[in-house]
């Protein structure tokens, strides 16, 4: 059966390098974006140089009705998708809980959280005969970011939970659900929370010293999908240099 995956946030960071990677290895890849059409292209024609087969598609999907579309499109595109990568979300520049509002909390979590729900939901539905969903979280769900994103944190911790709830819930219809904990890991997201040198000033506290590739985490995603971790599920590999 034709390998059919929709990567969410597809178009950088650890999901463009997610995305490529599965392109390599015989997935036909639907790249989610928001906003970035260029860069989302980008990846869609870096898989299609190495012959295989992706396409770019534009969703909010903290939306239902975008989730939904999305699903709809690489249904139409590719056939039955069999394989998810939940990897969209949002950082905020770095704050302390108390400074931070209800509009800013509110938006974090619609954004990392209702989007893993909704596309969690679909993929469930849309599945023929099971199929496998990996969630990106952070080592923040486990650390919860004091002084710079409890609000990010919170939301890792929520999507945490969702993967073992619903792991359980569609394993005996032969769908895995697990999670990656990416720690100090060189993406732009850094600079979204205000601080792009934030890994090299951290890289000191890991044990490895120093920061991760987003080649190293999706190298970890692209493992959780492949029938190689076939009786794995509900488990969460953090990807984070020991700490």
């Amino acid at each position: 059966m034709s390998k059919v995956v929709i990567v969410t946030g597809g178009g950088r960071g650890i999901g463009a390098a997610t995305a490529k990677l599965l392109g390599a290895k015989g997935y036909a890849v639907c790249v989610n974006y928001l906003a970035n059409r260029e860069r989302a292209d980008e990846v869609v024609e870096c898989i299609i140089r190495d012959g295989g087969r992706a396409f770019a598609h534009q969703a909010d999907v903290s939306s239902e009705a975008d989730a939904i579309r999305l699903f709809d499109s690489t249904e139409e595109r590719f056939g039955s998708v069999t394989h998810l990568v939940n990897n969209a979300g949002i950082l905020f520049t770095q704050s302390k809980l108390v400074d931070i509002d209800l509009e800013r909390f509110n938006q974090v979590l619609k954004s990392n959280v209702v989007s893993c729900f909704l596309c969690s939901r679909e993929a469930v539905r849309r599945f023929k005969s099971g199929g496998a969903i990996v969630n990106v979280s952070s080592l923040a769900s486990q650390t919860g970011s004091p002084f710079e994103y409890v609000d990010y944190a919170a939301s890792k911790g929520a999507m945490d939970t969702l993967t073992k709830g619903l792991s359980r819930e569609v394993a005996a219809s032969g769908i895995r659900v697990n999670a990656v904990r990416p720690g100090f890991i060189y993406t732009d997201m850094h600079a979204d929370g205000g601080e792009p040198k934030r890994v090299d000033r951290l890289a000191p506290q890991i044990p490895m010293q120093r920061g991760g590739s987003v080649e190293e985490v999706a190298n970890t995603i692209v493992w959780l999908l492949s029938d190689e971790a076939s009786y794995v599920t509900g488990s969460f590999i953090d990807v984070a240099g020991g700490r």
